[in-house]
């Protein structure tokens, strides 16, 4: 739930079957019927946000039910309702009013929410406060205690913990005297989860397991609505997914499903809905929106016409690339403004170096934004980061990342070598040409072609010349690595409206000088796959203008590694105080492959703290201290935010692919994320 003083709240509506009652309830026991006529929605249950006086008029503890049409905020109700002052008065002063309701031990009111929910056939209500609470042992069991006596008896009411101080405190209390129920409980039984809010109008194509996907996927078409247990990376570009099981929303699936802004769901039991109601190769509307139980499908008529779609009508932009006369370099001596020679990993890479070992003023922007009531944000960064607020906080954001990242060591190889190894061999060079006919002419043959020529490239002798080059650089910078890894590092990627996620080659676990290199002709052939070409012309990018770099880095050797992305994903744009982070103890690639459920947390970047949504395919919640390094690589990956901003928002977020080990954070890669709900609409009449 959010803070109660955040004013971005989402707009939630009272049930419909129940009238609004009043603007309050004050001292009265709550019953399912008063619930349901003050309550609001979020994420699919009911809610009520409820003040508890600890010592009311008369002494005794007072409990007040807001109305959630006219009080979104417990801010706002305590100030006009409780104190008699206008609510401006304590926007005014919000960080004072905050301290005396979440900070202080010796504190009026409690603050929390209050929500409804069913698992099976039963139904419970469930108690928290607001993240940022740093109430005790002591006052859980007194706010808990209070609400058990004041709602309605026939329901079962646990209490959930809000962050992990919160979680850590209910560990030590008896379960029969605080019965609870964790996040990652409820998230794991979740039956919807909105990935992506949106609408679209398409066919309805539903495979019950991969090899019935694999079998007719080559009937897929733009306006498809695909649902599966689990939908494959290499999807090509559809109007809609839907999961039937629990995955991450970091996946690269999911990553591109943003990208697309198309609507995503996962939604348990779909496929026996779909199934009972036939509505597989049918036409529906597909909407999903976060305030819902569950994905909405509407049955409608076959358009007569089926229009092109937005996508296929905006063609993507490229920056004018250079591939003649450039040298290899380490990964340090480029900047962002490189990406026209190496590729945007690359030169995200070296910008990332850069800005970890130089600093950045551009680190505070988004410290510096205004939040209403809050003139900015600074005081608060000070704070995470243990310093005055009077120091100078771009100098100490600049000492942080310094402390807290590493990014691996490497080398970046130009297009101008990819180029001169494509020109070696006129064979090579008349496939590409037929190629290019083929997709003029969208002819049949195109997929056959382009897969023609990725065996073409892994065949041909890489020329003696550029062989010895690389071999040179890597020996140059790389001495004593015994682990490689090559990266893609493409032009055509994280392009506004086409991200490219794990469309491209990236090769792991590299020992050998001849794993090296057949690597890296790997790499660049995955920029002539039939996926990425199909991709790249869907969006109207020539196959003339596609340009293949490669990084060379060192592996780090790591317990752990996962994605974290500047954004809530299952919240959008209105949360600015999280950012969501999957771990895993397998390796990134599980993560982004959907292959491994992970650890999901939320690290709250503005008050601090975090919140474990997710134990994934684990048992036990990490040890408070990995929790900890997290907490430090959520507020270094809001800081890189605000220096990669394409703008003076400072709000496009980013995605990081991260490491770690006993005493290291290593960064792999980051790029923009795209995030936040769109309205789309597959097909138009």
């Amino acid at each position: 739930m959010q803070n109660a003083h955040d004013s971005n709240h989402l707009g939630e509506v009272a049930p419909q079957d129940a009238p609004l009652v009043a603007d309050a309830v004050v001292g009265q026991r709550l019953g399912l019927g008063l619930f349901g006529g003050l309550s609001g929605n979020l994420a699919g249950y009911p809610f009520v946000k409820v003040v508890v006086e600890r010592s009311g008029p008369e002494g005794a503890p007072v409990l007040h039910v807001l109305n959630h049409a006219v009080y979104p905020l417990h801010a706002h109700y305590i100030a006009e309702k409780i104190l008699k002052i206008p609510a401006a008065e304590v926007e005014r002063n919000i960080d004072a009013f905050n301290q005396s309701v979440y900070f202080d031990p010796e504190r009026k009111y409690f603050l929390g929410v209050l929500s409804l929910h069913r698992r099976a056939d039963k139904r419970f209500f469930v108690l928290e406060t607001v993240e940022v609470d740093t109430m005790n042992a002591a006052m859980v069991k007194e706010f808990f205690g209070f609400l058990k006596s004041q709602v309605e008896p026939a329901l079962p009411l646990l209490f959930k913990p809000a962050n992990h101080l919160q979680e850590g405190i209910v560990a030590e209390i008896e379960q029969r005297e605080l019965p609870r129920i964790l996040q990652h409980e409820l998230f794991a039984t979740a039956s919807f989860v909105a990935l992506n809010p949106g609408t679209a109008r398409g066919r309805i194509r539903a495979f019950l397991n991969e090899e019935a996907y694999r079998a007719q996927a080559g009937t897929l078409d733009w306006y498809d609505i695909v649902v599966m247990h689990r939908v494959p990376d290499d999807i090509p570009r559809v109007s809609g997914i839907i999961n039937a099981h629990h995955t991450t929303p970091l996946s690269h699936t999911n990553v591109l499903a943003s990208g697309w802004g198309i609507p995503n769901a996962i939604q348990l039991g779909i496929l026996g809905r779909i199934s009972k109601e036939g509505l597989d190769n049918q036409w529906v509307e597909y909407t999903v929106t976060p305030q819902s139980t569950e994905v909405e499908l509407k049955r409608i008529e076959k358009p007569a016409e089926i229009a092109r779609p937005a996508w296929s009508v905006h063609r993507i932009k490229l920056e004018e690339p250079e591939a003649v006369n450039t040298k290899i370099k380490e990964l340090s001596e480029l900047r962002v403004s490189d990406r026209y020679r190496y590729g945007t990993k690359a030169a995200n890479l070296g910008e990332l170096k850069h800005v970890i070992e130089q600093g950045s003023e551009r680190l505070l922007g988004f410290y510096r934004i205004r939040r209403h009531p809050r003139d900015h944000l600074l005081p608060y960064l000070a704070k995470l980061l243990g310093v005055s607020e009077k120091a100078d906080l771009a100098f100490e954001a600049s000492k942080f990342l310094r402390a807290s990242l590493i990014v691996p060591r490497g080398i970046a190889i130009p297009f101008s070598i990819q180029q001169e190894f494509l020109e070696s061999s006129p064979r090579i060079q008349q496939g590409i040409g037929k190629l290019k006919m083929a997709i003029e002419l969208n002819a049949r043959e195109m997929d056959s072609l382009c897969l023609d020529l990725q065996r073409m490239i892994l065949r041909t002798r890489m020329p003696e010349s550029v062989r010895a080059y690389i071999d040179s650089q890597i020996a140059a910078h790389l001495a004593g690595v015994s682990s490689f890894v090559v990266r893609s590092s493409s032009n055509a990627e994280d392009l506004e409206g086409f991200s490219a996620a794990g469309i491209y080659s990236s090769i792991n676990h590299l020992t050998s000088a001849e794993n090296i290199f057949e690597s890296i002709k790997q790499v660049w052939g995955s920029m002539l796959s039939p996926r990425s070409v199909r991709l790249r012309n869907e969006v109207g990018i020539s196959l003339d203008d596609c340009y293949m770099g490669v990084v060379v880095q060192e592996e780090v050797k790591s317990h752990m590694g996962g994605v974290l992305v500047t954004s809530n994903p299952l919240m959008g744009p209105n949360d600015f105080r999280n950012v969501f982070m999957n771990a895993s103890s397998n390796s990134v690639n599980a993560v982004v492959e959907g292959s491994d459920q992970p650890y999901q947390y939320l690290f709250n970047t503005v008050e601090g703290g975090g919140r474990t949504l997710s134990l994934g395919s684990a048992s036990t919640d990490l040890p408070e201290r990995t929790k900890e390094k997290l907490q430090k690589l959520a507020l270094a990956g809001r800081l890189l935010q605000a220096h990669f901003s394409p703008d003076y928002t400072f709000s496009q977020p980013v995605d990081m692919e991260w490491a770690m080990d006993d005493q290291q954070i290593y960064l792999l890669q980051i790029r923009p994320y795209a995030s936040g709900s769109r309205q789309v609409k597959g097909v138009t009449r």
